[in-house]
């Protein structure tokens, strides 16, 4: 099947639940800790503070790790053009990994997030050719063209949060989250995926549309 040529190049969809656990949810928070202190190593920034980072956004890729892969990629493609495939592979990875923990932080999943397996979040960025899909000095100011969506995202974030917690309620009462608000709160990560695809992971060149679709 042929790529839709419309489609913005980092895609995040996350499955809808039909019933989620009222007894795990109760316990999120607590059940959390451990995997989030093993992406914080991870991402080098520390078990404590990413647990504080991630109540704030649903997409996180660290501090650490992700910073300087960021910024490695910056030279190789100002230098070099080049983005190698297992360097990128590992970026597509590693966000997957701590989109999967924001999920199951954020109330979207039921399923305690694994290393390996996507589970019910599916997360994907399109491997550019690098001398033909994105220009060798962008790298220079995207972070700064960003700018709007970081402003964006801060407001959004919060409202996430206030979402959340009324979900928490809502599942313990009902036992499902509202689908408006899944929806919200899944989309608040999709306009972040793509701003990390575009300023941080640097795989495309495509300015992020301001949406939550």
């Amino acid at each position: 099947m042929s790529r839709d040529r419309t489609a913005y190049p980092a895609t995040l969809e996350i499955e809808y639940p039909a019933t989620l656990n009222r007894l795990t949810t109760f316990f999120r928070l607590l059940l959390s800790i451990p995997i989030i202190i093993v992406l914080g190593i991870l991402s080098g920034s520390g078990g404590q503070s990413y647990a504080e980072e991630s109540t704030k956004q649903v997409s996180s890729s660290g501090s650490g790790i992700a910073a300087g892969l960021g910024i490695a990629t910056a030279l190789l493609i100002i230098v070099r053009q080049r983005y190698p495939r297992w360097w990128f592979d590992f970026n597509v990875e590693f966000n997957r990994f701590s989109t999967r923990v924001a999920a199951y932080l954020f109330l979207l999943t039921d399923k305690y997030p694994s290393t390996v397996d996507k589970q019910s979040v599916h997360l994907d960025f399109a491997y550019p050719n690098v001398k033909k899909d994105l220009n060798r000095w962008l790298p220079l100011v995207k972070w700064l063209l960003a700018l709007p969506h970081y402003v964006a995202l801060v407001f959004l974030c919060l409202v996430s949060v206030i979402v959340t917690v009324i979900a928490w309620f809502s599942i313990l009462f009902t036992g499902t989250y509202p689908r408006s608000l899944f929806d919200f709160v899944v989309g608040v990560g999709r306009w972040g995926t793509r701003v990390n695809a575009y300023a941080f992971l640097l795989t495309t060149d495509q300015y992020p549309p301001f949406s939550l679709k």
